[in-house]
């Protein structure tokens, strides 16, 4: 009897598959596309993510860096705050989910190319995409196939703008060791060193316009950036996604699937592997109804924070301020980057 069948074969779902084979348990996961996949991603692993992965034993390679950089769009005032317990790692999304594939295969962890959109349970187990299982765990992304098939996905909150993601990169040198986040009066952009010869470039914004557009807002960015373009654009979102629940009978959530506030923090996928181990311990343990505390718990940083800052972007006024408050106290800005990291 397969333990675990694993809908999606993201960072989400396959570090879940490596925790579940370290646990000794069989696992399966489904995913109908090919490894390497890609997406609109900023492409930094936050120095936990980092730790967690080298725990899991998942060799992952990328551009050290050392602390986040608030930059106002036009004026260049800054902030900076340096991380206090090791770097993060710039790493392109396809060179982590294939290091992740690589591990998960090792430990024998078996992927078939099936998708998973109808779940059908009962006492004893699961039955999804022709394979039945103790348990399934919908690792499907930010629009989950497994959330939505359930009637478990939040409905937008009322009043709140939409917001979207948009990455593309440039073949330069990085020209700081910090992730650079750049304000400007609708959106931001996250610059992330990813090699020696190559940065990310990732916006984030309300607005439905062209990446060239978007990245006009940001003058002394956009004078950093050769063209052409390093590659081609990628987009999500919107990014706001909303899971009523993250445990409904024996089906779990975990990764973007249970639920999603924004990427302004850079921590999504810092929790997804810490809740991949959290999901697994509780099924282990025979207590799957106490991953949802435990997701509540992991996630409380992260929501708070984030759904903080989006207020204030959300108000002209007070966003305008924050890059002149995280300057004016720079210790509490390196203690939030620090709380996240």
């Amino acid at each position: 009897m397969i333990d675990l069948l694993v809908a999606g074969g993201g960072p989400a779902g396959l570090a879940t598959a490596i925790h579940g084979a370290l646990a000794g348990m069989r696992v399966v996961v489904a995913e109908p596309r090919p490894t390497p996949i890609d997406k609109a991603c900023g492409e930094g692993l936050m120095p936990g993510a980092a730790r967690r992965l080298r725990e899991l034993g998942v060799p992952v390679g990328g551009q050290p860096f050392h602390g986040i950089r608030y930059v106002d769009g036009v004026s260049g005032r800054r902030a900076e705050g340096l991380f206090r317990h090791g770097p993060g790692l710039g790493v392109r999304r396809t060179a982590l989910q294939s290091a992740l594939a690589e591990r998960a295969g090792r430990l024998g962890v078996r992927v078939v190319a099936r998708r998973v959109d109808e779940v059908r349970q009962d006492e004893d187990r699961v039955h999804a995409a022709g394979i039945s299982a103790r348990y399934l765990v919908a690792a499907d992304g930010l629009h989950s196939p497994v959330r939505r098939a359930m009637g478990l996905s939040a409905p937008p909150v009322a009043g709140r703008p939409a917001r979207y993601g948009l990455r593309r990169h440039y073949d330069v040198a990085p020209w700081s060791e910090l992730v650079e986040v750049h304000w400007a009066e609708r959106c931001e952009a996250y610059v992330t060193p990813l090699a020696p010869d190559r940065i990310g470039v990732a916006l984030l914004t309300s607005e439905h316009a062209p990446f060239d557009v978007q990245l006009a807002r940001f003058p002394l960015l956009s004078a950093r950036l050769p063209g052409p373009a390093g590659s081609a654009v990628r987009g999500a979102g919107p990014l706001r996604q909303g899971s009523r629940v993250r445990v409904a009978g024996r089906v779990l959530f975990v990764g973007d699937a249970a639920g999603y506030v924004d990427a302004l923090t850079g921590e999504g996928l810092t929790l997804a592997v810490t809740a991949a181990g959290e999901l697994v311990r509780c099924v282990r343990e025979g207590r799957p109804e106490a991953y949802e505390r435990a997701w509540r718990e992991l996630s409380r940083s992260y929501r708070t924070l984030t759904a903080s800052l989006l207020w204030a972007r959300e108000r002209p006024p007070l966003a305008r301020r924050i890059v002149p408050l995280a300057a004016r106290w720079p210790q509490l800005f390196t203690g939030a980057v620090n709380l996240l990291a």
